[in-house]
């Protein structure tokens, strides 16, 4: 035991020394938000297509690119997805294409073609990736748009509007349904030929199942008969109304909501408006995402979003948790900073939640109107040993908090009763995990967690009770919970688990004792865990048959919270952790969160170190002593 815990003060002091380390000059920690190699595609065709010559940075993407190329020509969205991922290869193989650097003949863009067309070719790529290539002149719009632009009509108390959808998906369908309406297309005359990728006849109705479409749009019609005004002049209004809804909810940084995909889109969605390429809008747009820009492992990769705000809140809290004073000057700056980022301006969260001030906090550096559920409590654990109860900072950022509760009496990520059934009937490619935001176990559990043990909130509260009750609902038949927004049933059962015995459910109550059970029949022989990125695609666990830090970071701080005493399950994760510390192999890039299943992975550079240190910290105030 005393070997055990001079290895745990090692490893401890190891993390935080290179946390200190990699702390930046503002006080916040910007660690890179990597998530594949879209968006590094999707700047060459951006640049390419507006003719911006910026030749460094596109010599850059595009040997990152290739460094992501698999032996069979293919890119894949993480390490065992299988023979690799058809979207992502269009989308490299186009974007070194319109480089101007490497022949058609290139071995490299041969074997990628030769995955594309063994895969279906342009037909099967995903419809996010079909709207892009619509865009550049690759691909033909729909004769019927999957979501008319009328639909920003509809009132509020129509069985579904605008403001049913989740704020992800305003974003990202507000200019496509501007580019589907005009039906735009852009190409230069360094645009390369990608008609030889077409397995059968190219077809708009690829875009969409026809049945499904026919019901949604008669749906639709049925709502927009009942807006005053002829056909043409509600298409119009809808238009200048998708318009002025980007245009109000540009950030300083001039991106659109600080997301890549949205900003890209409103670029050319203002184009098919009229705006020109060298509109202040568009250059500030350009430079917006143009400073997303970081570096990995020497070659730049575009971020999807900046960081900073979630990074620095965990890391912060976590350093406190390991002893660090409030006082020390790297606690200072960053709390610093985040109490710099709260939120004072109204977003869209308040159409659903009418009675709240602002007072949350978002997740990129830059975020002013957009806060989310995750960042608040997590800043407002890092904030609170500097700020008394009565502090305004944490006033409103309580309030706020507790008024984003939804109604089933769990917490989603944006916005507040953003979960109508109808919206899983959109004709849009993975409608469920775009176009809602639910209530969900790794929200839920963590905001219990900080209500059970940084606030004095009684035990008894109907906020409590309500949120308890939802996440005993929520739990699997085997034990497990499923997280949302990470990797997946761990990330879930991790949040419900510590949620739930913060405000007071007991280890031996059946919820918990059949996810401690669970937890402990997944563990792997090494010691640690690992889940699959297919989990959330197959909607059920799948282990990835190899270990992972984060992973095992999370497991094991449940099996902590949950266990009188250390169990052999414990002992092994942390000898895996602890072993495991400096690794530097596949594992440490494997992803651990998620935008959308199928579709969108995230791999935090920071978890690496933040997770482990948790999980250390909390079984030596547990057990160690």
């Amino acid at each position: 035991m005393n070997l055990c815990m001079i290895d745990i003060t090692k490893g401890k002091d190891w993390l935080i020394k290179t946390l200190r380390g990699d702390q930046s000059p503002d006080g916040s920690w910007n660690y890179p938000f990597e998530t594949g190699i879209s968006t590094d595609a999707y700047m060459i065709i951006l640049l390419r297509t507006l003719e911006i010559d910026d030749e460094e940075l596109i010599l850059g993407l595009c040997k990152r690119i290739l460094s992501k190329q698999k032996k069979n020509g293919s890119w894949k969205l993480f390490y065992d997805e299988g023979d690799g991922n058809l979207s992502a290869t269009l989308e490299a193989y186009y974007a070194l294409s319109y480089s101007g650097y490497f022949e058609k003949n290139d071995k490299r863009l041969t074997a990628a073609k030769k995955f594309i067309l063994a895969n279906g070719g342009l037909e099967e790529v995903s419809m996010y990736t079909k709207t892009m290539l619509a865009i550049t002149g690759q691909y033909v719009w729909p004769a019927y748009s999957p979501l008319p632009v009328e639909f920003i009509l509809l009132p509020n108390n129509f069985p579904i509007n605008f403001y049913s959808l989740s704020i992800y998906a305003r974003a990202n369908l507000t200019p496509i349904m501007i580019l589907a309406s005009n039906k735009f297309s852009l190409k230069t005359k360094k645009s390369p030929d990608l008609s030889d990728l077409y397995v059968r006849k190219e077809s708009e109705n690829d875009w969409v199942r026809s049945a499904e479409l026919r019901s949604f749009l008669s749906f639709i019609e049925e709502g927009v008969k009942n807006l005053i005004g002829l056909p043409t002049q509600l298409r119009q209004l809808a238009i200048e109304r998708a318009k002025k809804y980007m245009l109000d909810r540009i950030e300083p940084d001039g991106t659109f909501y600080s997301y890549y995909s949205s900003t890209f889109l409103m670029i050319f969605a203002l184009m098919s408006l009229g705006f020109k390429k060298t509109d202040p809008i568009i250059i500030q747009a350009i430079s917006g995402i143009m400073s997303m820009k970081t570096e990995i492992n020497g070659l730049p990769h575009m971020q999807y979003t900046t960081a900073n705000v979630w990074n620095t809140s965990l890391i912060s809290y976590t350093l406190q948790s390991a002893g660090i004073s409030p006082d020390d000057p790297m606690i200072v700056n960053a709390n610093h900073y985040l109490l710099s980022r709260q939120h004072h301006k109204w977003g869209d969260w308040v159409i659903h939640n009418p009675n709240s001030l602002p007072g949350g906090w978002g997740f990129s550096n830059i975020n002013t109107i957009n806060p989310d559920v995750d960042d608040t409590t997590a800043t407002l654990r890092s904030i609170s040993r500097i700020v008394p109860p009565e502090h305004v900072a944490w006033e409103r950022g309580i309030s706020w908090l507790l008024s984003m509760q939804n109604d089933d009496g769990g917490w989603a990520a944006f916005e507040k009763n953003t979960d109508s059934k109808l919206l899983e009937f959109f004709p849009i490619e993975k409608a469920k995990y775009m176009l809602l935001d639910p209530s969900c176990a790794d929200l839920t559990g963590r905001t219990l967690e900080f209500l059970g043990n940084y606030t004095n909130l009684p035990k008894s509260h109907t906020i409590i009770k309500k949120g308890v009750h939802w996440l005993q609902r929520d739990q699997r038949k085997d034990g497990s919970w499923y997280g949302r927004w990470g990797i997946c049933y761990i990330y879930g059962t991790w949040a419900a688990i510590s949620g739930l015995a913060a405000v007071g459910i007991p280890h031996h109550e059946t919820n918990i004792q059949l996810a401690v059970k669970w937890l402990q029949s997944i563990q792997n022989d090494d010691g640690g865990w690992g889940e699959s990125c297919h989990s959330d695609s197959k909607e059920k666990y799948v282990p990835l048959y190899k270990s992972t830090l984060t992973h095992t970071s999370w497991a094991l701080d449940a099996l902590i919270t949950a266990s009188e005493k250390p169990t052999i399950e414990i002992r092994k994760g942390i000898e895996y952790l602890l072993e495991s510390l400096d690794t530097y192999d596949w594992t440490i890039d494997y992803p651990a969160g998620q935008g959308m299943a199928g579709a969108f992975y995230i791999h935090y550079h920071s978890y690496r170190y933040i997770f482990p240190l948790l999980a250390l910290l909390h079984y030596e105030n547990k057990f160690g002593k």
